[in-house]
């Protein structure tokens, strides 16, 4: 019998877990490691954060859906990885440490076959002083990075127009709080659904509300932007943005890095080398993300995680490394297995592989501060990748192959993504787009990088309609109801 450890129950791991875990059976054990104890939706996160939704549709237990699918189960976090066993034992292990009650604190050595790490992000708070405190709430900003981060930032937006409809008028600063930050799109989805809800409470004209980014321009979104076939016509990302924003009365600053976070005030640098000061009532920065910070030891003990993670945490898979120049950049550079290439037994997948360089032109200010949105890797494309690297090392596991049996590039893969820019049955809107493929291939697609036939979008209610149907369809594939296994990425 054979063991798949995964790492992490985010998009990325579930998927990973529950299809190997249905393509194995009974024959091998698929374990799966992870500090929750809950699956959260993280894409409908926004609507908690400004009231449109209750937390509970966003998250379920994940012990039940585990039980049912025949998974292995330990709420816990990986603290080290022993790819070669110890002065003991041959045999690989990943050291945990148990987060659950009935086994808090205590450690324990789980062997492995295969491993997939899809731990995804750590919430570097920290890297902005002031942004937060450690991984937990905001002292000064909110964030909408959990559903607990959701919940207490709508907790803090009600207050907020309580007080606007007391007469007060309120300062309203949304975005990334840090130069490298990545998921602008769930900043942007978060600042126009609370344009929307203080529009919807009648308070609109209360509030001067601001978005500040590490984007290079409105619309770049860490991909460096696209062009979208909409009604015959092609329109940048850049101009359908700054269109969505003129038409909400949204001001915006973009090419920031955001150097601190006191109460009520953001210190900031731009592309220039210029600084400034902005000042809110509310504001909700996403940070940084880094790699969870898992140690990796050789077998005499050493300390071998250079080997086999990035400086900034995130594992080493088959992707080029090194490259500094974006006209050296190519789609080829993009991992296609995700399989350590010191540790064949290894994979990363979802945001815990290390991207080999950004997808956006890489910028530093003349002070030497680097203003490069990071390379997102969240959503369709998690799903894609841990899919199709647990269907690679299931047929490993079955003796069908020695090496990796699927890719999934994200330079030959395309992306759907719903952004929602405010909730509402009748009259809520979105904007509905595919992106082909995620990171652009200059060589094949000259100009734009993408196949102008295949990236396409539009901004409406159908959109949002979309939304809403997602959030009900991705959560039924989640919990591994009747016919979720058809359900695309």
């Amino acid at each position: 019998m054979a063991r798949l450890v995964v790492l992490g129950g985010g998009v990325s791991g579930h998927t990973a877990a529950t299809f190997a875990a249905k393509w194995l059976g009974d024959e091998h054990e698929v374990l799966v490691v992870t500090p929750n104890s809950k699956w959260n939706w993280i894409p409908s996160n926004i609507w908690v954060g400004v009231g449109d939704m209750p937390k509970n549709d966003v998250v379920f237990d994940l012990a039940p859906v585990y039980k049912k699918a025949g998974i292995t189960y330990a709420q816990a976090k990986a603290v080290s990885i022993n790819p070669k066993g110890n002065e003991s034992s041959d045999k690989a292990f990943v050291t945990v440490e148990y987060t659950g009650q009935e086994k808090e604190g205590q450690s324990a050595n789980i062997e492995y076959d295969y491993l997939i790490n899809a731990t995804g992000p750590r919430l570097n708070f920290g890297a902005t002083p002031g942004l937060g405190i450690g991984n937990q709430l905001g002292e000064h900003t909110v964030s909408v990075c959990t559903a607990d981060h959701a919940e207490h930032a709508n907790h803090e937006l009600q207050k907020l127009i309580k007080e606007m409809k007391n007469g007060q008028k309120k300062k309203i600063l949304i975005g990334t709080g840090h130069g490298m930050c990545t998921c602008q799109g769930a900043a942007f989805e978060y600042i126009f659904n609370v344009e929307n809800v203080i529009k919807r409470a009648g308070v609109r004209h209360m509030a001067n509300i601001k978005w500040i980014s590490n984007e290079q321009f409105l619309g770049d979104f860490g991909v460096a932007g696209v062009h979208i076939t909409s009604n015959g016509h092609v329109v940048s990302s850049k101009i359908m943005a700054e269109s969505l924003f003129v038409e909400r009365d949204v001001d915006w600053i973009t090419g920031a890095h955001v150097s601190k976070v006191e109460a009520g005030k953001v210190s900031y640098e731009l592309l220039d080398g210029s600084t400034g000061e902005e000042e809110f009532d509310f504001s909700m920065l996403i940070p940084p993300f880094a790699g969870v910070g898992i140690k990796a030891y050789g077998k005499d003990g050493s300390d071998i995680t250079s080997t086999v993670f990035a400086p900034n945490s995130f594992m080493k898979v088959d992707a080029t490394y090194g490259k500094t120049k974006f006209e050296d950049f190519k789609a080829s550079d993009w991992p296609s297995t995700y399989q350590n290439p010191t540790y064949k037994n290894m994979y990363a997948v979802g945001i815990a592989f290390a991207p080999p360089h950004p997808i956006s032109m890489p910028m530093t200010t003349p002070n030497g501060t680097p203003i490069t949105p990071s390379p997102p890797r969240t959503g369709m494309p998690s799903g894609i990748i841990g899919k199709a690297v647990a269907a690679s090392i299931c047929d490993m596991i079955k003796g069908k192959s020695n090496t990796p049996t699927h890719t999934a590039s994200m330079a030959e893969m395309g992306a759907a993504c719903v952004a929602s820019t405010g909730k509402g049955f009748f009259n809520g809107t979105a904007a509905a787009l595919t992106v082909y493929p995620v990171v652009p291939d200059y060589e094949k697609y000259p100009g734009t990088g993408r196949d102008p036939e295949h990236t396409f979008g539009e901004i409406g209610l159908a959109g949002h309609w979309i939304k809403q149907i997602l959030h009900h369809l991705f959560i039924w594939k989640a919990k591994l109801k009747p016919f979720w296994t058809i359900i695309p990425e």
